[in-house]
């Protein structure tokens, strides 16, 4: 797919780090850029200085979902390219006992489904809808209609202690790429997974810095965080090249993520 004017996307999760750097990246080669994110007043300033539009949307939410892709149409007509990158995580055991006090607990369920919810059924469902406008363009070279690009992680392959509801929404990120670039590949939609690694992004610029340099050390090569651009980089390949269809890829400097 030539990346140009004429060619409109959504980026979900687009207000900031991988998101960010990706709409940036669209934007830059001319593509009209709308941006899925709940930060209101980051997605409206960064929607502004790439010349888009900022649509406030919680991927949960149906109605969201519909608004901010009739709210994206409306401004720049159905979108060929949607890449995934709103998504969140947290931390706790599936069981673990207190050492002061004894005390046993589990991992919260209701925590639990609230990632499973974001981070898996958010990106089904925008993949659902957005696919489903893809089906009324007309076709490109090749009978291409439209590219999408999920995040995943490489949690979704080696995840850490207290990653179970990461591990697992990622894990479905990559279970289903495969089935719905099959489910689309007769109406010419490609859809393709990048697996990050440990990325410098905004949450990670929160951590110490012995703490970030620990984790570049960790790198196998290049023995630093990846950088949103990078990431970018990877998924505007994906939307370019029209032979990358139905493939999981990470992007990681070879790191493979210890138990803790």
């Amino acid at each position: 797919m030539k990346l140009d004017n004429t060619v409109s996307a959504v980026v979900t999760g687009g207000a900031s780090g991988l998101g960010e750097a990706t709409a940036r990246a669209l934007a830059a080669h001319g593509v009209k850029v709308a941006i899925f994110d709940m930060n209101e007043a980051t997605g409206e300033a960064v929607a502004k200085d790439i010349g888009g539009v900022f649509c406030k949307v919680n991927v949960t939410s149906d109605a969201d979902v519909d608004a901010g892709f009739e709210k994206a149409r409306a401004a720049h007509g159905q979108e060929r390219i949607l890449v995934n990158c709103a998504g969140t995580g947290n931390a706790a055991k599936t069981a673990s006992r207190d050492k002061t006090t004894g005390e046993t607990k589990h991992f919260p369920l209701d925590a639990f489904d609230r990632i499973i919810q974001i981070n898996l059924v958010g990106t089904f469902r925008c993949i659902a809808k957005s696919a489903k406008g893809m089906l009324d363009l007309a076709p490109l070279e090749d009978g291409l209609r439209g590219a999408i690009v999920n995040t995943a992680s490489v949690a979704a392959e080696d995840g850490q202690m207290g990653q179970a509801a990461y591990s697992a929404s990622k894990g479905g990120v990559v279970g289903m790429t495969l089935p719905i670039a099959r489910d689309l590949m007769s109406d010419g939609i490609r859809v393709n997974c990048i697996l990050p690694g440990i990325f410098n992004t905004p949450l990670m610029n929160n951590a110490p810095e012995a703490v970030k340099a620990g984790l570049a050390a960790s790198v196998p090569f290049p023995k630093r965080l990846g950088n949103p651009e990078e990431y970018a980089h990877l998924a505007l390949t994906m939307i370019t090249n029209d032979y990358f269809n139905g493939e999981d890829v990470r992007l990681d400097g070879g790191i493979r993520m210890a138990p803790r």
